[in-house]
């Protein structure tokens, strides 16, 4: 009996929000409810997660925008939680499925990708992306 083959794996790979599977980026325009309060997306709720000041926290979720959330999180004019790297990952996990629960065209979405590869392709971040040669942990 011939050998059954083997479907061919195809990468998915995600970055902006104007690209095919835009959706899965943290900046798409998807909002949640965490923590008892609603945001904008999931980017504004992983970068106001950065500090203990309540403040500044409020201050990026009412962020008009994603990239502006994101440029507050970066600010170190405010010190970052001592445990930001021990958690960040499931700050983001966190968000990241509270987002797919609460939109069911994105739950959807991403059911219909079935075994595939799913990839930011965020060609100067080797941490939550693949980077630009391909070498990026895609956490």
């Amino acid at each position: 009996m011939p050998p059954i083959p083997i479907q061919a794996i195809m990468t998915i790979y995600f970055y902006t929000t104007n690209q095919a599977y835009s959706e899965f980026s943290n900046f798409a325009p998807f909002g949640i409810e965490l923590d008892g309060q609603w945001w904008r997306t999931t980017e504004h709720y992983f970068q106001a997660q950065k500090f203990l000041d309540t403040a500044y926290q409020e201050k990026i979720r009412q962020a008009p925008d994603p990239k502006t959330a994101a440029n507050l999180g970066r600010s170190r004019s405010v010190p970052l939680r001592e445990d930001w790297e021990d958690i960040k990952d499931d700050v983001t996990r966190r968000a990241v499925l509270k987002k797919f629960q609460t939109h069911a065209q994105l739950k959807s979405l991403l059911i219909s990708t079935g075994n595939e590869e799913i990839v930011e392709n965020a060609p100067g971040d080797y941490y939550w992306g693949c980077g630009a040669d391909g070498s990026g942990k895609n956490i």
